[in-house]
């Protein structure tokens, strides 16, 4: 059994095969998965797991370059990121909700977490650890 903090074996072997600038999508229960993009669902049921319990988790395991999530996830006035976005080893750019939803198609895996908050949305990039 592996001692790191991500148990889940599909999402592990995911991360393990990421290369440099790859794309992994962690994202709300109601976020569209396009057709190409691996489905990883983790939904149980409203709010479990969590968003920030599965981006804690992806973040253990995975070294991030770039971020991305939607202009709307930022309030009205776009100043105010989202509590879990300080867990991000990067600032993250933003794009509009659109926006981002076209930038998911180039994901090696998208992610479905049990949340129920309205953009709830990453795009996590992969650097590389040297």
């Amino acid at each position: 059994m592996k001692r790191t903090t991500l148990l889940h074996a599909e999402l592990s072997r995911v991360i393990a095969g990421m290369g440099h600038g790859d794309l992994l999508v962690i994202g709300d229960a109601g976020l569209p998965i396009p057709a190409g993009p691996l489905r990883i669902d983790l939904a149980v049921a409203r709010g479990v797991p969590g968003f920030g319990e599965v981006l804690a988790a992806v973040l253990s395991e995975l070294q991030v370059e770039r971020a991305v999530i939607a202009q709307e996830a930022c309030g009205p006035d776009g100043l105010q990121r989202p509590a879990w976005s300080a867990a991000l080893p990067v600032v993250p750019e933003q794009v509009s909700h659109d926006q981002f939803k076209q930038l998911c198609r180039g994901a090696k895996a998208m992610v479905r977490t049990g949340e129920c908050t309205p953009y709830a949305n990453v795009l996590l990039y992969a650097g590389v650890a040297f």
